[in-house]
């Protein structure tokens, strides 16, 4: 098999459904999703390595095989292609969601991002999945996309901020906050 085609030389690609330039908003919005699934690539090789991040570990990867469908989803520039994304991954991370915020220490100020190799690659998923998000809603104003990709992605940089605080909880490595900042978050209510 060849890798290169020779096809993009003069700055188009294919999709399903037509030829667009490579700086196309659909391009933008399927190549930003790639760039994501190679972080949380190197995110889940992270949490791999620490006993007690196997869980991670393993819904890390449930998440790059369900950012390939958001990436196909977005692709389609062809009316009546069905999609591959619905509701229940968006679903199931609110309740991974959920858990973690549950699992990490409270949290009232904003955070810098960082502390362990784990959690700093968390925080990179988390804002290159904003940007993500952003040339989805770009693409989402010239085309017709499937909705479910932008709310999937919407919690997806929720439940990458939940993680790399629970990783830093579960390495033993604090959160820095940040030392200018406001309470800006509402304190947990204690549960009776």
């Amino acid at each position: 098999m060849r890798l290169y085609t020779k096809t993009g030389d003069k700055g188009e690609t294919s999709l399903i459904g037509g030829r667009v330039s490579k700086d196309d908003a659909r391009v933008e919005a399927y190549g930003t999703i790639d760039e994501l699934n190679c972080f949380v690539g190197v995110a889940q090789a992270e949490a791999a390595k620490h006993k007690g991040l196997e869980e991670l570990a393993g819904w890390l990867v449930d998440i790059q095989q369900e950012l390939f469908d958001c990436g196909s989803d977005l692709a389609y520039a062809k009316e009546g292609t069905p999609y591959k994304m619905d509701g229940e991954p968006s679903a199931r991370l609110e309740g991974w969601i959920d858990r973690y915020i549950e699992e990490a220490p409270e949290v009232t100020r904003f955070i810098l991002p960082g502390g362990s190799a784990v959690s700093s690659a968390l925080h990179v998923c988390r804002t290159v999945c904003r940007r993500a998000e952003r040339r989805i809603v770009t693409l989402s104003r010239q085309h017709a996309i499937n909705e479910e990709v932008l709310i999937y992605i919407n919690r997806l940089s929720d439940f990458f901020f939940a993680a790399a605080r629970v990783a830093n909880a579960k390495l033993n490595v604090p959160d820095t906050e940040y030392v200018r900042s406001a309470e800006v978050f509402r304190k947990r209510k204690k549960q009776s």
